[in-house]
């Protein structure tokens, strides 16, 4: 098993088929996670740096060991976590843990639960098209307070909004019903990423350079920041899969497009959103309103 005292362990998290697999193999710099949607059904994925090679983790408490290049034949009932190495670049400043969706109704809670006390930090992955939903933001109450480094949001499959009117949109939206629960927001367009290569326009324009130049800033300055109380038995008991329940009500506020470039005149310069921390709040309940008062009746001598 890795070893936890190391690096920073910063876990990417999300619905089922929100873009964590994609998005941890354009951080590797290669293809090494399954991405299609029948194959993205694994249990949590360790990956650290060091000579190419894969473990796989059993329910019954043996190791087999697997060629990274079989994951998506790794049987998703016996298997409870699969330890990868790879010589990327980016692991030489922390681990990467790809995590299952939070709504997978086959994926038992308890596969995920024990890799939860180790993470550090998230980044966490909601598709634009169906940005935060009710069940996202009850995940994500409880187990924010218990990370040592702010979370990151992506806003995965940015590409499908096509226009500047609806990025913008959901972007205001995201960062009012979020209020303050992460560090930072990104839009990104994962496929332009991945096939940015030396294109050093089309990779700013995915969204990718400032997500990847905020991840680093964090990761090297991890030492000095300040760490809060790890993940308890009673907290990770509550990190149950949640139903998808009513999206909360839409309320506009400041956002920026994908490509750093300001959607407003307000949209912060580096091409972040930046928010005080709170705990998701329930719908407000509205008051039971009072009876009309009648005519006033005339005074009888």
């Amino acid at each position: 098993m890795p070893d936890p005292s190391q690096k920073p362990r910063i876990a990417l998290m999300g619905e089922f088929s929100a873009g964590k697999s994609t998005l941890t193999n354009l951080l590797l710099g290669s293809r090494p996670l399954p991405v299609k949607v029948t194959a993205t059904r694994l249990p949590p994925v360790w990956i650290s740096h060091g000579p190419e090679q894969a473990q796989v983790q059993m329910a019954d408490g043996t190791v087999q060991d697997i060629a990274p290049a079989a994951l998506d034949r790794v049987p998703l009932a016996q298997a409870r976590r699969i330890d990868l190495q790879l010589p990327s670049e980016a692991l030489e400043l922390c681990d990467l843990i790809d995590m299952p969706g939070i709504s997978d109704p086959n994926m038992p809670a308890e596969v995920w639960q024990t890799v939860l006390p180790e993470v550090d930090s998230v980044i966490w992955c909601t598709s634009a098209t169906q940005a935060w939903r009710q069940s996202e933001a009850a995940f994500w109450s409880i187990l924010s307070p218990q990370l040592k480094m702010p979370g990151t949001l992506m806003v995965t499959h940015f590409d499908k909004l096509t226009s500047e009117r609806d990025r913008a949109r959901v972007l205001r939206r995201l960062e009012r019903e979020t209020d303050g629960g992460f560090g930072a927001i990104f839009p990104i367009a994962l496929p332009q990423a991945l096939a940015a290569g030396e294109d050093v326009e089309a990779w700013k324009t995915s969204g990718a350079d400032q997500f990847v130049e905020h991840l680093i800033d964090m990761l090297l300055n991890w030492e000095t920041a300040t760490a809060s109380a790890p993940l308890c038995d009673d907290t990770i008991a509550q990190l149950a899969p949640v139903p998808d329940l009513q999206r909360p009500r839409l309320r506009p506020v400041r956002a920026v497009s994908a490509g750093g470039t300001p959607a407003e005149e307000d949209a912060a310069a580096e091409g972040t959103v930046r928010v005080l921390p709170r705990r998701v709040r329930s719908e407000t309940q509205h008051a039971t309103p009072r009876p009309r008062r009648g005519r006033q009746e005339r005074r009888v001598k």
